[in-house]
């Protein structure tokens, strides 16, 4: 099975695949979801726009192409909307994990590929970070497929001479490196939630409520959870300290935020499953976490008025 995973990774970062049969789909998309069909997307598949937004560095992780969480079709509007120097996919990229228990592979997912090949054809600098869910990305680490660069992390110098190490993130979760089988176990009662929040937001959407994540809502409730969460927070800034890095940027816990911690710069790009959000550098240096439903309705001039490092994933939510 994981020759067959190999064998995946490398036509999808050459050619791409086609869609697959009998792939499941999932709930219909309501309009006002955040969520919605891994199909859905509100332009052709080869369409682009007319004046996209630029920004200097762009870093997405999480998207969890082959399971039905992953919101594509979002993501695509995402891809097209904006332009960059440098495009980092910081981990789980492709879900190896659930691509091993069930194949699942719609047109979208085949798109978003696509798409990201295309920016590297065009000029951007496209370096790829394999994270846990993509680990077998790292048996292809300092290769370089269709123009994008595998490697283990990376160091990006900002336009203002910060250093920010970037990397997944999955290294320094305690769960991850010393009890695999509990992490396994953890992202199938993750799916299972996934699955049931989609449904969840079907029923709110048609009685006129917004999106909500149940998933979100656990993680916030939950002792533990919050624990972990800043345990890792707090194990990633001190290694980019140890690195002499002024900053982190990392995925892997599916939170955005960007916050200080003891004078580093920690910085999560969020995911492509529940958050939508992306980090974004402006050519000035600032960074700031996006979402996709704050750029769908913001023009390029009113994005790059926000003040730096103060536009919150609950800021650009309207919360």
């Amino acid at each position: 099975m994981t020759k067959r995973v190999f064998v995946i990774a490398y036509g999808l970062l050459s050619n791409g695949v086609s869609r697959s049969r009998n792939a499941a789909e999932p709930p219909p998309f309501f309009p006002g979801m955040h969520g919605g069909s891994a199909n859905s997307s509100a332009l052709p598949a080869d369409a682009e726009v007319e004046t996209p937004l630029r920004f200097r560095a762009i870093w997405i992780s999480d998207l969890h192409l082959g399971t039905s969480g992953c919101q594509a079709g979002h993501l695509l509007d995402f891809l097209r909307r904006t332009e960059s120097d440098y495009l980092y996919l910081v981990g789980d990229i492709i879900d190896g994990w659930q691509l091993r228990r069930r194949w699942y592979w719609p047109q979208a997912h085949n798109d978003v590929v696509q798409k990201v090949l295309r920016k590297a054809r065009k000029g951007t600098r496209v370096v790829y970070i394999p994270g846990n869910h993509d680990e077998f990305g790292r048996h292809f680490l300092q290769l370089s497929f269709g123009g994008i660069e595998v490697r283990d992390e990376a160091m990006h110098v900002t336009a203002d001479g910060r250093r920010l190490l970037v990397l997944h993130g999955d290294l320094f979760d305690a769960v991850v490196q010393r009890a695999r089988w509990l992490s396994i176990v953890g992202d199938n009662l993750h799916t299972a939630i996934l699955h049931l929040n989609r449904w969840l937001n079907v029923l709110r959407a048609r009685l006129g409520f917004p999106y909500w994540s149940l998933a979100k809502y656990l993680k916030l409730k939950v002792k533990n959870a919050v624990s972990y969460i800043v345990d890792f927070e707090c194990a990633v800034a001190a290694e980019a300290r140890r690195r002499g890095a002024q900053g982190v940027v990392c995925g892997h816990i599916h939170k955005a935020e960007i916050r200080d911690i003891d004078g580093i710069l920690y910085c999560n790009d969020g995911d492509w499953v529940e958050s939508l959000t992306a980090l974004v550098e402006s050519n000035d240096g600032d960074l700031r976490v996006l979402d996709w439903h704050h750029l769908a309705g913001q023009d390029a001039r009113e994005v790059s008025s926000k003040q730096p490092e103060e536009v919150t994933l609950a800021y650009l939510a309207g919360e």
